[in-house]
């Protein structure tokens, strides 16, 4: 990866980025366990209008990225840390205490639906994400789906955060807007994890992983390795070839 090294120069972090991956995930993962948890309960067998659950994953990562990428990246994801770590935006202890914190976050929020939606949240066991029956419950087609999801969200962040030619200010929204369209499209076969964090949470909490083997192949290997091929390819067809002259990537953050 020495091309990554040509075009980066890796931050240090500190405990204040620590505090914001945990608050931005558990405030992340809170609303998206407390949207499905009061929308898709409502018929959880034959729901399949996720137009206000995307909606609500676009606003959120929107201000949360507004907010928090100054302070630590905004990256809410262990998936994300990993394409970073990769990319050389942020160092492998740093990423370490980053996903640690996420996961903590994670559990946090799915916690906090749980105690204010006991009973609308139990039919959906406060958010869980699972191959649904339109993929006939399949692993493969689940982590395909799963991949392709974080392949386009990561995708946009590369290009709108990582790129040194992009216009930063319009990051937040287009970070935000690529996420909602995902899960409006991948919700109904996946729950739209894109995120192990996101997933774990709901999943610890509930104690429903719908299988140890299925979750960690669809909702932990398939996004981060969707994450990890958005990011290098986007790098190497585009940063790079283009970075004479502009002084390379920016660290996110």
């Amino acid at each position: 990866m020495d091309s990554v090294a040509e075009v980066t120069e890796v931050q240090d972090r500190g405990p204040a980025a620590y505090i914001a991956e945990f608050i931005g995930t558990l405030i992340l993962v809170f609303f998206i366990t407390a949207v499905v948890s009061l929308y898709v309960s409502i018929n959880p067998a034959n729901f399949s209008d996720f137009s206000v659950v995307g909606l609500v994953h676009a606003f959120l990562l929107v201000g949360l990225v507004q907010t928090l990428a100054v302070i630590s990246g905004a990256h809410f994801n262990p998936a994300v840390t990993v394409v970073m770590t990769v990319l050389r935006q942020i160092k492998p202890p740093d990423a370490a205490v980053y996903i640690v914190a996420q996961l903590a976050g994670a559990v946090g929020g799915a916690l906090l639906t749980r105690l204010l939606l006991e009973d609308e949240g139990r039919a959906v066991n406060y958010g869980v994400t699972s191959v649904s029956s339109k993929l006939d419950g399949a692993t493969l087609p689940g982590m395909v789906a799963e991949g392709i999801g974080t392949f386009f969200l990561v995708w946009v962040i590369v290009g709108v955060a990582v790129n040194p030619r992009a216009t930063k200010e319009w990051a937040a929204l287009a970070i935000g807007a690529a996420l909602g369209m995902a899960v409006m499209v991948i919700a109904p076969l996946t729950g739209a994890g894109f995120n192990p964090a996101r997933s774990f949470g709901p999943a610890i909490v509930s104690g429903e992983f719908n299988g140890v083997g299925e979750f960690l192949l669809v909702y932990v290997l398939a996004p981060v390795i969707g994450a990890v091929v958005a990011g290098v390819l986007y790098l190497n067809l585009v940063i790079v070839p283009g970075k004479k002259g502009l002084g390379g990537a920016e660290p996110v953050g």
